[in-house]
């Protein structure tokens, strides 16, 4: 497989990590250090504008603005070399051993 193909479907999270990290590297996106805090707003922003197509009831975009959701996390994980899979699994375990709702209203 050449560098410039994408496989995604049935890749693991982390594989997922590292090839949105590589098109994101390959885009200039990675040319100097990441700001942490505007990487973690761009990902903000890629749900404000699923919110703003599930308003409009345009369910394409919706579904696209989740897309780059995922993305942008993902690459911020392989950016930061950050194993998601470890991650979602322990606090997995931390979320189940939490009381119903714990203290949350919704």
């Amino acid at each position: 497989m050449s560098e410039s193909t994408v496989q995604i479907k049935g890749e693991s999270l982390n594989a997922l990590a590292a090839t949105c990290h590589r098109i994101a590297r390959e885009k200039g996106f990675w040319d100097e250090e990441r700001n942490v805090g505007e990487a973690l707003m761009l990902i903000v922003t890629e749900l404000a504008e699923a919110m703003e197509a599930y308003r409009v009831k345009d369910d394409a975009n919706f579904r696209e603005e989740i897309a780059d959701t995922f993305i942008r996390l993902l690459d911020l994980c392989g950016g930061f070399g950050i194993d998601i899979e470890e991650e979602i699994h322990k606090k997995s375990l931390r979320n189940k051993e939490r009381p119903y709702k714990h203290g949350k209203i919704c």
